[in-house]
């Protein structure tokens, strides 16, 4: 009887403060090519930290950029160093060899972070989607709709959506037992590889990530597409083809990132709901990475790209930055004369 009460405090305090650390084993099968797959990560990784920290600090500084479609790309710009962030530097970690370990604390906090980010990023893309619809649309309303303090509302609203999703997964996890397995085959924490370490039922779980799955990025999915539907009815019947082209291309952008978010998001889900047994692990894992750190990156190169107020004013900043390190060198560089 002793023995009994004991293993029952022993269990209870286990799910109290959870299991010991876990090990994060990157990518299986591939552990000979660790070195050359963080070779891209981390490049990706710098683009992703240096495009949108400058696409954010001109969206914050310039005067030019302070309306409501400038500030909802740095609400985009914003959750992607924070998804980005979330996940690569301990991947990074992972695959060159310094730490696989990561508490079960750190972990579940790194699981929520990188999630909620992911569903403000979708929330925000949305919000992009219904602002070009406005401004295509209701252009004479375009004023009264979208201000500042909508702009506000949104980037509130996603944070909280986020977090309103992803509590519930959290408490789940923190009440599943977990026996003793501590391996992660992955780069970093995720929602259903944790809870596969579990030796409980893991089914609400399952059901649950589902569930999210269904009512965040693809209900948001739905909504983008259904507004490019009115959209491109609206350019339809636009009366020139100029036009035509001015408002097509005004989305063009939004509609790139849209591709570039979803894509490898929504295959990677597929894959490792339906596909678990027919695609490989490490196809899984890699595209996982992929979609944490390709659209970070890739973002802010496609609106510098395709808006023109905005690669003006990189253009203008480098142009600077140009003309002022030549005048720091050029004295240094001259000879005197005798």
């Amino acid at each position: 009887m002793e023995l009994d009460s004991a293993l029952r405090t022993l269990n209870q305090s286990m799910l109290f403060s959870g299991p010991g650390p876990f090990v994060l084993l990157g990518v299986p099968g591939l552990e000979a090519l660790h070195a050359w797959i963080s070779v891209p990560v981390c490049v990706l990784y710098v683009a992703a930290l240096s495009g949108n920290a400058l696409l954010l600090g001109l969206v914050v500084a310039d005067k030019a950029f302070r309306t409501p479609m400038y500030q909802l790309l740095g609400l985009l710009a914003a959750t992607d160093l924070i998804l980005a962030t979330s996940t690569v530097p301990k991947a990074l970690a992972v695959l060159w060899g310094l730490s696989g370990e990561i508490s079960f604390g750190a972990c579940l906090t790194q699981l929520f972070v990188a999630h909620v980010a992911f569903i403000a990023e979708s929330t925000v893309l949305l919000a992009m989607a219904m602002d070009r619809y406005v401004a295509i649309c209701q252009p004479l309303r375009y004023g009264a709709l979208l201000t500042q303090r909508v702009v506000g509302t949104v980037a509130v609203a996603a944070v909280a959506r986020g977090a309103c999703v992803m509590t519930p997964p959290v408490v789940l996890l923190q009440r599943l037992p977990y026996c003793g397995q501590r391996v992660l085959p992955h780069t970093y924490c995720e929602h259903m590889g944790v809870a596969r370490l579990a030796c409980g039922d893991t089914r609400p779980n399952v059901w649950y990530g589902l569930a999210t799955t269904l009512l965040s990025p693809v209900l948001d999915l739905g909504l983008i597409g259904a507004s490019y539907a009115l959209i491109l009815h609206a350019v339809c019947h636009l009366p020139s083809h100029g036009a035509r082209s001015k408002a097509l291309s005004t989305c063009g952008a939004h509609a790139s990132v849209i591709a570039l978010f979803y894509t490898p998001a929504l295959f990677s889900f597929l894959a490792h709901r339906f596909g678990r047994y027919t695609v490989p692990s490490h196809i899984h894992i890699l595209l996982a990475n992929l979609y944490m750190v390709v659209p970070p990156a890739l973002n802010p190169v496609v609106y510098g790209v395709r808006t023109q107020q905005i690669a003006q004013r990189l253009r203008h900043l480098l142009h600077l930055c140009w003309t002022g390190s030549m005048r720091k060198v050029s004295p240094e560089m001259a000879s005197p004369q005798e």
